[in-house]
């Protein structure tokens, strides 16, 4: 099975800078351009099904990319953001003046401290996980029955939920997540197939580049 992970386009507090958790905003109008570069890059994928997280970001995202494909898009919960508790909202400056300790020790290891009020990295990943695997189970033993070739899947994310993603897939300590960039409206994909899950491509924005998004 072919797994292409969206991270959604941007709003009003990616453009500010400031720390997004599960705060429910929707796209602006960057973020809705994005989206709609994407589903053209996407346009001649023949999805099987589309998944996203119940976020307004991720889900006008997920609903621009299906307008081009016959499927239903379907909300997951494990595909939710990070619950950054206290800091959402933040910028990075206001972390250090209220958070200092806090700010310091997730910039060193982001998953060995968790955010005030919120959620942990590695409970993160074992929900986000779940849901690939739940989503895997679904299509590879559809494709099998088919018997019609490769299942190719979208879902629809965030920026920690990808990260951490990736690293269960590629058998990386989690702790190694911020070595990957991973930008807005960006395409990431795996392969999952029987004798390992291969990383396709990471981080492609290509897409956005001719509008200067």
């Amino acid at each position: 099975m072919r797994l292409i992970l969206i991270r959604h386009g941007e709003t009003d507090w990616n453009k500010q800078g400031r720390v997004q958790g599960l705060s429910d905003l929707e796209l602006n109008e960057t973020g809705r351009r994005q989206s709609e570069s994407l589903a053209q890059a996407l346009g001649d994928e023949k999805v099987e099904a589309l998944y996203t997280s119940p976020l307004k970001r991720a889900r006008d995202t997920a609903y621009a990319i299906g307008r081009l494909h016959p499927v239903e898009v379907v909300t997951i919960d494990g595909l939710r953001e990070l619950d950054v508790g206290e800091v959402d909202g933040l910028t990075y400056e206001e972390m250090v003046c209220y958070y200092g300790d806090f700010f310091e020790r997730w910039m060193k290891d982001c998953t060995s401290v968790c955010p005030p009020g919120g959620s942990s990295m590695p409970e993160l990943q074992e929900r986000a996980w779940a849901a690939i695997q739940d989503i895997l189970r679904r299509h590879q033993q559809r494709g099998k029955s088919e018997g019609d070739g490769e299942e190719v899947v979208i879902a629809v994310a965030h920026f920690f939920p990808i990260l951490s993603i990736l690293c269960k897939a590629l058998g990386l300590e989690l702790s190694e997540c911020r070595r990957m960039k991973l930008e807005l409206a960006s395409i990431t994909t795996l392969d999952f197939n029987p004798e390992r899950t291969v990383l396709v491509s990471l981080n492609d924005t290509c897409h956005l580049k001719e509008e200067g998004q």
